[in-house]
């Protein structure tokens, strides 16, 4: 699904190196998850993998079914199938949620040469969808993300991810300022669009959201790198002890 090979990877204006070399395979129906101390590059490595500018790939591929995505733009990312949820959902004043919607899951349709949606069976998807993360319609009709709590925001990035049916979903540490029962909609989310054509890999600090989305595989990232690859229960010795023993073993 994802194959990532010596990718390594620069500040363009500060010329200082974040990623020195990663090397990561997601497969098909698999969740992975990246867990690291903070300034280990997680973030940056699901900025690169989605497009954001302001980053310099010196080295190394990331190939998406087998198609190399570092040379596309980020919509033609997105339309060849990867999905990025944000730490920190931007709001985009004057632009309703399902009008964005929408227009998002026709736009990638199109470019798959599928028919486009049309509005009354949008809106019965959407509705559905909706009810099953506990969006109500008032969210639904609101410009995106604007006056929504943390918690909303993250659902309507599940509600996208949803609508949209990815082929590989990253999520960027989702469960960042969210309360026990908003954390435990976004992981039923997640757990009812696990499938066995598509991946996930997911950024956390956190054991407590890898109770809820259980993953296949756990790495640890450090200083760039990932420098243990483990099941779950490497999660689990990160939750009990911290980072400090296995730093001090891969070095």
């Amino acid at each position: 699904m994802l194959e990532i090979k010596n990718l390594c990877v620069s500040l363009e204006e500060e010329d200082k190196r974040i990623l020195k070399g990663v090397n990561l395979t997601v497969e098909a129906g698999k969740v992975h998850a990246i867990m690291g101390p903070n300034g280990s590059g997680k973030s940056t490595l699901s900025y690169v993998l989605s497009g954001r500018e302001g980053y310099e790939v010196t080295d190394g591929s990331a190939r998406l079914l087998d198609e190399d995505i570092l040379d596309m733009e980020p919509e033609e990312r997105a339309a060849a199938g990867l999905f990025l949820a944000f730490q920190y959902p931007v709001e985009i004043p004057g632009v309703g949620n399902m009008t964005f919607l929408r227009t998002a899951v026709n736009a990638q349709r199109k470019s798959r040469g599928q028919q486009e949606m049309s509005a009354t069976d949008f809106l019965k998807e959407v509705r559905s969808e909706a009810k099953a993360l506990k969006i109500d319609a008032d969210m639904l009709k609101r410009p995106v993300n604007v006056g929504f709590s943390g918690g909303e925001k993250k659902r309507n990035e599940i509600l996208q991810m949803a609508m949209l049916e990815p082929k590989m979903c990253i999520l960027d540490e989702t469960d960042s300022g969210l309360d026990v029962d908003a954390m435990k909609l976004v992981a039923e989310g997640v757990n009812a669009l696990r499938s066995n054509d598509r991946g996930f890999l997911v950024i956390t600090h956190y054991q407590r959201l890898l109770d809820h989305i259980k993953p296949d595989v756990v790495h640890i990232m450090a200083d760039g790198r990932i420098v243990k690859t483990g099941g779950p229960e490497l999660a689990l010795e990160v939750e009990n002890n911290g980072y400090s023993d296995i730093l001090a073993e891969v070095a």
